[in-house]
């Protein structure tokens, strides 16, 4: 998030960026998700939980690929898992200059 003083978040514009990479069907599943294991009282609004997909979003959403986590540990990895190419862990991974080369 930009840090000026009084930014706010254009959520329609970012709603119709989603809509144009197709990552809505995603989000849908995450939602789905939540209400699912809500329904059967793991998790609450506001309880520090996020509901994951054991096998990714795309194995659906039956109640054996649902797992409950804290949000700590969900999120703490820094973004994206596989190339962390722009990342902000000091450098890209398996960079020159984390190697010790020049």
């Amino acid at each position: 998030m930009p840090s000026s003083k009084n930014y706010k978040r254009d959520l329609k514009q970012e709603y119709a960026t989603q809509v144009k990479r197709g990552e809505t069907k995603k989000r849908a599943k995450r939602n789905a998700a939540r209400r699912k294991l809500a329904k059967a009282g793991l998790v609450k609004k506001g309880d520090g939980k996020d509901v994951g997909h054991k096998r990714g979003v795309g194995a659906g959403n039956a109640r054996s690929n649902l797992k409950v986590q804290s949000k700590k540990s969900n999120r703490s990895h820094g973004g994206k898992v596989g190339n962390r190419a722009g990342k902000a862990a000091g450098a890209r991974k398996g960079h020159a200059s984390r190697r010790g080369k020049k």
